[in-house]
């Protein structure tokens, strides 16, 4: 066994990605990953064989008699690697998955640690400006976004549904209230929550002048404050996070993480087992990604005078 072969697959075709390229950044996109993450892949690798791998400083980038041999031997072990992922189990990849404000993704990236450790997961913190651009220029393989999004092209799964939320001052009379409906909110000043990036600003106006703002559950938790609450909205649209990817970018990584988030167990297939309400096993999970999610039941609304 050559020295080469104790490194991981995922490493070594993050090399040759750059070796072929001779240029990082374009590497990097092609991988979906970032080029901060690609260059320290290089210099642990030459810190682990005590070599440079690429000529230090050199423009274009040039690799050295080492990166060169490095090449060779990792395009036999990638194919060896490939060879016998079509015999037998499948060669561990990386799977890029990003997120929006206000979506904890802790639960997901922890069970995919323990149900599959040897599969590199990378989660990113998106803006909500950016994400349905991250996903359709590849900046992730999958994202967790707020919708409404533009559908063409992509893969959804509505995932599930979060209810609208009016931020106070604490000493505010609609903080005794258990619901607020937009007419307790008449004579209110709103703080402008459009851009959902923004939110933390708004907030920050609402302690500072007063005034108020509607904005969905998981942000007001995000960016809770001790001098401002909460309360829950009524007759304002819920707003739905789902999981969105490109149709034509499939396999079993996306499958897979699908599963996760769907909450099936280790042991079940990808296809749901049959059931009341379980979609047939004959359809795969991206033929189904377009099917919305059936509303939450929600219990009448109930309040406290003021």
């Amino acid at each position: 066994m050559s020295r080469f072969e104790s490194i991981d697959v995922v490493r070594l075709r993050w090399f040759v990605a750059v070796a072929e390229e001779l240029h990082f950044a374009r590497a990097a996109k092609a991988l979906h990953i970032s080029r901060q993450k690609l260059s320290h892949t290089v210099i642990d690798l030459e810190n682990e064989f005590g070599t440079k791998l690429f000529v230090p400083g050199a423009q274009p980038t040039q690799l050295t008699h080492a990166g060169r041999d490095l090449l060779e031997q990792a395009r036999e072990i990638i194919a060896r690697a490939e060879s016998a992922s079509n015999e037998g189990p499948r060669v561990a990849l990386s799977l890029r998955v990003g997120f929006v404000p206000g979506v904890t993704v802790s639960k997901w990236t922890r069970i995919w640690g323990d149900r599959f450790p040897d599969t590199p997961l990378e989660v990113v913190a998106l803006p909500q400006a950016d994400q349905e651009s991250a996903v359709r220029e590849g900046r992730v393989d999958m994202c967790f976004v707020r919708l409404p999004i533009d559908r063409d092209g992509l893969s959804v799964i509505p995932l599930y549904r979060e209810v609208p939320v009016v931020v106070v001052q604490k000493e505010h009379p609609i903080s005794v209230f258990d619901e607020v409906s937009m007419a307790d909110l008449a004579e209110e000043r709103f703080q402008d929550t459009a851009d959902l990036d923004a939110v933390a600003g708004a907030l920050e106006l609402v302690a500072a002048a007063g005034g108020v703002a509607i904005v969905p559950h998981s942000l007001a938790r995000l960016h809770h404050r001790r001098d401002l609450v909460y309360r829950t909205m009524t007759g304002v649209p819920d707003t739905d996070i789902a999981l969105a990817w490109p149709v034509d970018r499939i396999g079993d990584l996306i499958e897979d993480f699908v599963g996760v988030v769907r909450g099936r167990s280790e042991r079940s297939s990808r296809a749901p087992a049959r059931g009341r309400n379980a979609e047939p096993q004959k359809r795969s999970v991206t033929e189904r990604a377009d099917r919305r999610a059936s509303p939450a039941k929600r219990k009448p609304a109930r309040r406290r005078g003021r």
